[in-house]
């Protein structure tokens, strides 16, 4: 089962705030892979909204995040595309 793994930095004004951490969490349900998100040494199952926030990611923090299972590459493309848009939030 293939593990992939990419370090992202978040760049949307509030970070990882219930609304980011809620339109991952939805993202990551959609697949066929588990997808965790790493900070600081903290880990966070991705699709749970609630361990998301309790990472506290805020602006300018860099995050790891891992995909295993079916859909590993799909999800971990989509996590990214999803970072690169500032959770899609016009700031």
């Amino acid at each position: 089962m293939a593990q992939l793994e990419r370090t992202l930095i978040i760049t949307n004004k509030l970070g990882l705030h219930a609304r980011a951490a809620t339109k991952l969490a939805q993202l990551c349900q959609k697949f066929n892979a588990k997808v965790t998100v790493e900070l600081n040494d903290k880990q966070a199952d991705a699709s749970s909204v609630m361990a998301l926030m309790l990472l506290a990611g805020s602006q300018g923090k860099e995050v790891c995040v891992q995909t295993e299972g079916e859909d590993a590459e799909e999800a971990l493309n989509e996590v990214c595309q999803l970072f690169t848009d500032k959770f899609e939030e016009g700031e």
